[in-house]
């Protein structure tokens, strides 16, 4: 990662960032050089008067944002500093943690570079937050005073209205007092947050903040939601789909979520085995061979969910073919162990057929859920790297979206 810091009039290479402020503003971008010149014209309007304060730029840009933020830096009366990455890891959530581990002052305001969360609103922030004592202080769009007007059209409305209710419901506990969890805006002590815990991905940060290593103490002040100063947003059906894998692997967090997701995701995998055992069987083949093929597409099935809202943070740990093999060799073990232990449960324990079937599938279930745990996706001893970001995080580029 190159880090290059720019103060009033001049830009030079430095491997730290300037001394620190009362506020470190953080701004993730990709590809917003339209934009970031007014941004930091609305910065230097409204917060140097009222706070002393230094901005990162944490860039994953593929077109000249990082010239345009230097060029634009030398008219600041603050310190500006641009560090760009060569891997987008964790998208735009990566490209905070990374502003996190940079800041150096004792409050850390994060917001888009699309100039949609006014920097006007960045002292209020931090002086609800002294004031209130808290270690969160989130700009609602939900709460009295603020406002959505900056979404463009009434689908992104209803696709961030559904997303609120959606994670508000998964997380009733974490998220209480937080009325707007898909906001991009908000303040946070650097005391309050230890970034190695978080395992972004995609946009929505404050979330992953809210769920990993939510701050004691939340307030909340309201904001209204600006139009975009120019450009397009980059919300896209790709990153809607990133974020339900986000939402399915914080929810999975804890061996009980994990446990009842892996039974759920084994359920819809009846309905791949059914259709291939009728196709099967309807082109002639014999219901016994068939019925081993058709359990085979309903392994393939569970395990590439497994995979992708269950285990992904895990998956570096093995190769992809490894993973399979165990998951496959598990899948099957299940359906040859389910018919002794019927028996023994009949023949020992005096249950009847129904009885004995049912506490087998418990078993089996159990089994295989540990079995998976601890067979295809726990880490090997002695080959684990600590710091190592997920594979399945690199490559995403920064997205921002609200």
């Amino acid at each position: 990662m190159s880090q290059e810091s720019t103060v009033p009039g001049e830009v030079v290479e430095t491997t730290e960032i300037p001394e620190p402020g009362a506020v470190t503003i953080v701004v993730p971008t990709f590809n917003e050089s339209a934009n970031v010149r007014q941004l930091l014209r609305q910065i230097t309007e409204s917060v140097p008067a009222r706070l002393p304060c230094e901005v990162v730029f944490v860039d994953d840009s593929t077109d000249d944002t990082p010239e345009v933020i230097e060029k634009a830096a030398q008219d600041c009366p603050f310190p500006v500093t641009v560090l760009h990455r060569e891997e987008p890891v964790g998208g735009l959530g990566g490209a905070v943690v990374e502003g996190l581990k940079a800041a150096t002052s004792d409050w850390i305001v994060v917001m888009d570079g699309d100039c949609q969360h006014p920097p006007s609103l960045v002292p209020d922030l931090v002086a609800t937050g002294e004031r209130a004592g808290a270690g969160l202080v989130v700009a609602s769009r939900y709460i009295k005073g603020g406002s959505r007007a900056g979404l463009a059209g009434s689908y992104r409305v209803a696709v961030s209205r559904g997303a609120t209710w959606l994670t508000k419901a998964l997380f009733p506990r974490r998220l209480h007092g937080i009325s707007d969890p898909m906001s991009g805006f908000f303040a946070i002590r650097r005391s309050a947050v230890t970034a190695e815990v978080l395992q972004p991905l995609g946009y929505k940060i404050l979330l992953e903040l809210a769920v990993r290593s939510r701050p004691r103490t939340v307030t909340e002040v309201p904001f209204v939601f600006q139009d975009r100063f120019a450009g397009e947003s980059k919300s896209t059906a790709q990153e809607g789909l990133r974020f339900l894998r986000h939402l399915a692997g914080l929810r999975a967090a804890s061996p009980v979520a994990r446990m009842i997701g892996f039974g759920l995701i084994g359920l819809t995998g009846f309905v791949p085995n059914l259709l291939g055992l009728w196709a099967l069987t309807a082109a002639g083949m014999h219901y016994v061979p068939a019925e081993v093929l058709a359990n085979q597409l309903g392994v393939a099935w569970n395990f590439v969910l497994i995979e992708h809202l269950l285990f992904r943070e895990r998956r570096r740990h093995r190769r992809w073919w490894d993973r399979a093999g165990r998951f496959a060799l598990l899948a099957n073990a299940d359906l040859v162990l389910r018919i002794p232990l019927i028996a023994l449960f009949v023949h020992q324990l005096h249950l009847g057929v129904l009885s004995a079937t049912a506490l087998a599938l418990v078993t089996t279930f159990v089994l295989r859920f540990a079995g998976t745990e601890a067979l295809v996706y726990l880490p090997r001893r002695g080959r684990e790297k600590p710091g190592r970001g997920s594979t399945a995080q690199q490559g995403e580029p920064c997205e921002q979206t609200s």
